[in-house]
């Protein structure tokens, strides 16, 4: 582990929000977070020393029952002693619960990672908890890091929470690092969330591939002054996936978060957790998705792991490519699941996270893919799922309601020839022309929330020059790497296919950068219940980073209430 200090990530800013008139967010005032910002200073000071038990890289997660159980997860430079949880409520009686360690060795470049998990069950509902993390060796044991969390509602009651993917690091010296990383975790706490759902390409690890822990570490210090005091929920996308670390790529990932249990032999892959009347669907698009775009070795040289490893070199086109690693049992359990929750009068709204994209008409990102169409969205209408929210593409798109699809609309770029590319149909007769408020009873909402940290041109989107129709590039079939032009390199093709975007309802053409906002509102017994989302993107932040986000736009989705 390289001995840079991690305080370079730290900000000390930390604010209220207070939205003007044009819906500009600025900030202003202490926000009372000052513990989770001073380990910052805490890790240097261990790295600057000999590696000890010292935690780092803290973050909350759900346990299966948002209202009762929640997870404290870090890591440590070395192998920690007795690392525990002491944690209570405003009674000031303190529990202590011991951590579970779990560990993996980075099959590249050979370090051992020491990751911890304090599992709190028995909480109260609707309740404010303090917490310390600590071990016999942690340097800072005189004054342990502290922090302080919420857990959720039980039974129909508001709640707030947002979103977006592709964060990555402030730490400029990694590849799709970007400053504006440190800005999108402050903005998540000026809004104050329940908790936040990360889309997938945490950190982008895989492309560095013999720094990947020190990819990891910047990113959860980044991420702790958030995921701290709110579980930050993720979901798995195609830049978690490294060579030789674990089935599918994931040990990195799988050892750093406790997620909620889904009874199956793939643990942390996926996940559902309800909160009020709202279910929320974690899912491992990798497992379905035709396009490969997870680690690869371009060429023309093998890529070399650490002596120590003792894995051989990686050679040129070889890529981690994992479509159908579960067999089907992923869709199995999401069919289950949509269908328990539409037996359940207690749940009214349905919200899925994945990486990867069915409604993307991207130009310069990776565009739709036939695969999660194929497995996944006649389950989403089966089912009545009300939102889908995703990332990858780096950038802000949103869809009509859509339900059913169009077929052989789509044409092959090479050929020109019809292709079959399953064209999710909008429902328009849902839809008044300018409509801010939808009825998602009639159809699936998808956005796309890729801007966390990272960004595409500003050339995001295409249009096809004839009928000024947006264009989508769509995933028909695999594209695993390929013989590029020079020798001994590869390259991976391309989206295969085009068809016009009739669904594309929304799109931010003016940057990349953006986080949604979601403020549910149970309703009354026999009435309507209302989820309120607005989406705030920093302006020109593709040139120039800033902390102050600007109001895009605001939607309300609505639909009766079941209970």
């Amino acid at each position: 582990m390289s001995n840079k200090k991690v305080a370079e990530n730290a900000s000390s800013e930390q604010g209220a929000s207070i939205v003007s008139r044009r819906g500009f967010l600025k900030f202003a005032g202490a926000s009372g977070f000052a513990t989770a910002a001073s380990t910052f200073t805490s890790a240097a000071r261990a790295t600057d020393s000999v590696p000890d038990g010292t935690p780092e890289q803290i973050h909350l997660t759900w346990g299966n029952d948002p209202s009762s159980e929640a997870t404290v997860s870090w890591v440590t430079l070395a192998q920690a002693v007795k690392p525990l949880v002491r944690f209570g409520g405003a009674s000031g009686n303190k529990h202590t619960v011991h951590a579970v360690q779990s560990t993996y060795t980075d099959g590249l470049n050979g370090e051992t990672v020491f990751a911890y998990h304090a599992r709190l069950r028995d909480l109260k509902a609707d309740t404010s908890y303090e917490y310390e993390v600590t071990a016999e060796n942690d340097s800072n044991a005189a004054q342990p890091f502290t922090a302080s969390f919420r857990t959720a509602p039980r039974g129909r009651a508001p709640f707030r929470w947002t979103s977006y993917g592709d964060l990555a690091t402030p730490n400029t010296g990694w590849v799709l690092s970007s400053p504006q990383s440190r800005f999108a975790v402050q903005a998540v706490e000026r809004f104050q969330p329940l908790f936040h759902l990360l889309n997938g390409d945490l950190c982008y690890a895989n492309l560095n591939p013999m720094h990947q822990p020190d990819v990891w570490r910047d990113f959860g210090n980044n991420c702790q002054s958030s995921a701290a005091n709110r579980p930050w929920m993720p979901c798995p996308g195609n830049h978690e996936l490294e060579f030789n670390n674990g089935e599918q790529g994931l040990a990195s990932y799988l050892a750093r978060y406790t997620l909620p249990d889904n009874h199956s032999r793939f643990q942390g892959r996926w996940y559902s957790f309800r909160v009020s009347s709202v279910l929320f669907i974690s899912l491992d698009a990798d497992d379905v998705v035709y396009q490969d775009a997870a680690a690869f070795v371009a060429g023309p040289a093998p890529l070399v792991p650490a002596a120590s490893t003792g894995n051989p070199p990686i050679q040129p086109g070889t890529s981690l490519y994992v479509r159908g690693y579960s067999e089907g049992e992923q869709t199995r359990w999401l069919e289950r699941t949509l269908r328990h929750a539409s037996e359940d009068g207690e749940i009214d709204w349905i919200v899925v996270q994945m990486h990867q994209d069915a409604l993307s008409s991207s130009k310069t990102g990776n565009g739709s893919d036939k695969g999660i169409r194929e497995a996944w969205l006649p389950l989403f209408d089966r089912y009545g799922v009300d939102l889908v929210l995703c990332g990858h593409d780096h950038d802000y798109e949103r869809s009509y309601p859509v339900r059913g699809c169009n077929h052989n609309k789509g044409t092959d770029i090479a050929t020109g020839r019809p292709v079959d590319t399953l064209q999710p149909k909008p429902v328009m007769s849902a839809v008044s022309p300018g409509a801010s408020t939808f009825d998602t009873s009639h159809g699936t909402i998808h956005l796309i929330l890729g801007g966390g940290g990272t960004s595409a041109p500003l050339d995001v989107y295409g249009v096809d020059a004839g009928t000024g129709l947006p264009q989508a590039r769509i995933f028909t079939r695999p594209n695993r790497p390929a013989p590029a032009a020079a020798a001994g390199t590869f390259a991976r093709a391309n989206a295969d296919a085009v068809e016009d975007a009739i669904w594309s309802a929304q799109r931010d053409t003016g940057t990349g950068y953006g986080i949604a906002v979601f403020d549910h509102d149970p309703g009354e017994r026999g009435g309507e219940t209302t989820i309120t989302m607005n989406y705030y993107h920093a302006p020109g932040a593709d040139q120039t980073p800033t902390p102050d986000y600007e109001l895009f736009e605001t939607i309300e989705l609505k639909k009766k209430r079941r209970g």
